[in-house]
């Protein structure tokens, strides 16, 4: 039987033994001493008997907003996965990204965020950490030499998505890693896109790695989460103490739903990635199609990296519809098996317009997204489905 320790925090015993679907489907979930359940079950409960005054029970248990058995077998179970000591939940990826940059930063302080960045990231850091005197650059951060005449002597933080969303470049994490370390600065990882299967950013110098665990990690498009991942202790203790202060913390059903789709995470980011290569061939040459974004080919930006780094290239494509933007919102509205919406790494294959959907923050900024940009989550369905939904909505 797999033990690891339930303290707060969730310290994370030796589990690097074990493969990856092994931690998947065991870290932090033991069988339920008293009834042999093999599933963690779902604490519903706000608070806790205590054994006297200020006597906590095993695990630190005294109020959900502090703690939760089942919040802490996730949190256990992520760490395991991404290699690192401590994992925190919490209840949105931006709730996760509001804790990291509140607990790095001090009003003057700097931050270096990527030039094609998620527009949600661009506004908690623009819209509303700016009026706190936290000052940002957005860099194209597959260009290393770029990265590192961006850093200023108050760069706190260099925020790095790899692969980016929309344009999916790729930045080399140890490299990035090399330069944060050189300046006092420390290296944050949205590491949704390509999920602790297809990349370790902790083990190439990554200081905190950060998941929207809405999307590949719980993968039903039934729950939405977030989470932060590191081996630092005092980074871990800013953490937990601003996550519990401010109250942005999940609660148990979010944190099981999460945890049951993370038992079958490297066999859906398989298919994934099947399916999203299988597309991109499809989309290459295409007539009505300009340009294909994707990190397995030779010409996207970061290739080199994503080839060193990667296990694979992932689920996610985007690409520019000849015709400019009425063009792109007509394939947009075409496809059958494609659902229109907002969100991906579920199970569904997902199709969006970016400038007039998750990315309209950015509009008008030097993050704007081209016009003629459709963005896709290739989800787990037959691949010659989603080829021929895509080509027949392309006329």
């Amino acid at each position: 039987m797999l033990v690891l320790g339930r303290t707060l925090g969730v310290m994370v015993d030796n589990v690097s033994r074990l493969g990856f679907e092994t931690r998947a489907i065991h870290a932090g979930q033991e069988p339920d001493p008293r009834t042999g359940a093999v599933i963690v079950p779902i604490y519903a409960t706000s608070t806790y008997a205590q054994d006297g005054v200020g006597g906590l029970r095993e695990g630190g248990y005294e109020y959900s907003r502090t703690a939760n058995p089942t919040r802490t077998a996730l949190e256990e179970c992520l760490a395991a996965l991404e290699g690192g000591t401590y994992g925190l939940a919490f209840p949105s990826g931006m709730a996760a990204a509001d804790v990291a940059l509140r607990a790095l930063c001090r009003p003057g302080d700097h931050v270096i965020i990527p030039h094609d960045a998620y527009g949600g990231t661009f506004r908690l850091v623009d819209k509303v950490l700016k009026h706190w005197g936290i000052e940002h650059t957005a860099v194209n951060l597959s260009d290393v030499d770029a990265a590192r005449a961006a850093v200023r002597p108050n760069t706190k933080v260099i925020w790095c998505e790899t692969p980016t969303n929309p344009l999916l470049s790729v930045a080399d994490i140890a490299a990035l890693s090399g330069i944060a370390h050189e300046n006092d600065a420390r290296l944050v990882v949205d590491n949704t896109f390509a999920t602790p299967y297809l990349q370790l950013p902790l083990s190439l110098g990554a200081d905190i790695v950060l998941h929207s665990t809405t999307k590949y990690l719980g993968g039903h498009s039934d729950v939405v989460g977030g989470a932060l991942i590191t081996s630092d202790s005092a980074l871990r203790e800013e953490f937990f103490f601003l996550r519990n202060a401010a109250g942005a913390a999940p609660g148990p059903f979010d944190a099981w739903l999460t945890l049951r789709g993370v038992k079958t995470l490297a066999l859906r980011m398989n298919k994934h990635s099947d399916n999203a290569e299988r597309v991109v061939e499809a989309l290459l040459g295409h007539p009505k199609v300009d340009h294909v974004y994707y990190p397995g080919l030779p010409d996207n930006p970061g290739h080199e990296a994503a080839a060193k780094q990667m296990r694979r290239f992932g689920g996610m494509v985007s690409f520019t519809v000849k015709g400019g933007e009425q063009a792109a919102l007509d394939v947009v509205a075409r496809t059958e098996i494609f659902i229109l919406g907002e969100s991906l790494g579920g199970v569904e294959s997902l199709i969006e317009h970016p400038g007039r959907m998750t990315h309209l923050s950015v509009a008008g900024s030097m993050l704007q997204v081209p016009d003629n940009l459709v963005r896709l989550s290739c989800g787990i369905e037959d691949g010659t489905d989603l080829v021929q939904d895509l080509l027949a909505a392309l006329g």
